[in-house]
């Protein structure tokens, strides 16, 4: 199959759940091609993860050209652009010049920049929306480049939970209308979308995989000189919760000064925690180590004891589903710590393959990291739970499998109508 996979940004180093099915679909011959809506950030190719070089994803993505906000430069460049582009294909960008079905969005040029990158495109058979935002935007991408494609979503996490809060309960309308087939990562989103509308018929749980093999299982071991470390890896934002994991250690270190905790990862909270650190006096024991590969965060987690999650819901709603760095934690055989939030306790079940403790309950977390700290023993016999919970539920290839039956379903389901709606489905300009 030819598929057209829609993503916000590309790559993304926390994104590993995606990156793992567009490698699976090219290891099964499929022909994929990633369309960033939002570009391809400096930053973010600083550091990749090793696959995005072995497979040479970046040749497969094509971001959109920059897009004036000022509309007589916009204008002008869009003159040029349709004088140089046309006869590549007319269909196309006549389609993006239908001032009377899209407005100004068509009169400004703006989507014909966002069809440049795909006129010169044999027509896909799939086009698959990463995200319930990007699947409103997708109806617009294939509605102008690829009508006669089908369009997939997979709702992962603020899409399902911040998104609805700021645009309401309806706001997927026209996606359930138009789109063919809908994905989530866990039972907990299946149960939203079906509230708000999604027709169950249409809507499969594929969950967020890895690949058990690329992960050793070594049970840590009690440390001979009592040096416990702990990590916790995601984006410093507000649902990851690692303020409480923070607030956590400051309450045990008084009776295990040898403790210490690494953060792996970066984002907005970045100076907040810092600063939390600093008033909690323990800058000698939490590290924030900022982003690394995934080789570089194997490497931690080998010398790691403990694993700790501690996500919550946000104050804007969003939340989680169940987390891959959590996943990736119990493949490799370590204790893990986390919280009932969104789709979590799917992953973990508390006792058997690690522990969950409420949202924002720092008290109940440091409980938790204190009898593993005192029952070593556990240590092996949880590991090995996570690892068979992962190995049962989250193994990339069967998913990765599952996937392409969903794919194959949606090419044999009738062509849906055309889209009546208009601005809201339009990519958004690249940052």
């Amino acid at each position: 199959m030819r598929i057209a996979l829609i993503v916000r940004h590309f790559p993304v180093l926390s994104q590993t759940f995606i990156l793992n099915q567009i490698t699976g679909l090219i290891d099964r011959n499929h022909q994929v091609d990633i369309y960033p809506l939002e570009g391809i950030p400096a930053k973010n190719l600083e550091k990749v993860h090793p696959d995005v070089e072995k497979y040479h994803l970046l040749d497969r993505t094509y971001p959109l050209p920059k897009i004036s906000s000022n509309y007589a430069v916009r204008w002008l460049n869009g003159v040029k652009l349709f004088a140089t582009n046309f006869f590549k294909n007319p269909a196309v960008v006549w389609r993006s010049l239908n001032v009377f079905k899209y407005g100004t969005p068509a009169a400004t040029f703006w989507l014909l920049h966002v069809a440049l990158p795909t006129l010169d495109k044999e027509p896909y058979d799939i086009i698959h929306c990463q995200f319930g935002d990007l699947g409103l935007r997708g109806i617009s991408f294939r509605d102008i480049c690829f009508p006669s494609a089908k369009l997939v979503t997979t709702f992962r996490g603020f899409d399902i939970s911040l998104y609805l809060r700021e645009h309401g309960d309806r706001v997927y309308e026209p996606l359930f209308q138009q789109g063919e087939f809908f994905m989530t990562n866990c039972d907990y989103f299946k149960r939203e979308l079906i509230r708000i509308g999604c027709d169950p018929n249409r809507l499969a749980v594929v969950r967020s995989g890895l690949e058990p093999r690329d992960f050793t299982f070594s049970p840590p071991r009690p440390p001979t000189d009592g040096k416990i470390c702990i990590a916790t890896t995601g984006r410093l934002s507000e649902k990851k919760g690692i303020e409480y994991g923070i607030r956590a250690v400051a309450q045990l270190l008084p009776e295990y000064p040898n403790l210490t905790y690494k953060i792996i990862g970066d984002g907005p909270l970045k100076a907040k925690l810092k600063q939390l650190i600093a008033q909690l006096g323990v800058k000698n024991s939490v590290q924030l180590v900022g982003w690394k590969t995934q080789p570089e965060i194997q490497e931690i987690l080998t010398k790691s004891h403990l694993f700790m999650a501690p996500s919550v819901t946000a104050a804007d709603g969003d939340c989680d589903a169940p987390i891959n760095v959590l996943k990736e934690a119990m493949a490799m055989g370590l204790p893990v710590i986390s919280t009932y939030h969104g789709g979590i306790p799917e992953l973990v079940r508390d006792g058997i393959s690690g522990f969950l403790v409420p949202e924002r309950d720092a008290e109940g977390l440091a409980e938790k990291i204190k009898f593993l700290i005192e029952h070593p023993e556990c240590w092996k016999e949880l590991g090995q739970a996570g690892r068979r919970e992962v190995e049962t539920h989250y193994n990339i290839n069967p998913l990765n499998d599952r996937l392409v039956d969903i794919y194959q379903q949606a090419l044999n389901a009738p062509c849906t109508a055309q889209s009546p709606y208009t601005s809201e489905l339009i990519p958004i300009q690249n940052e």
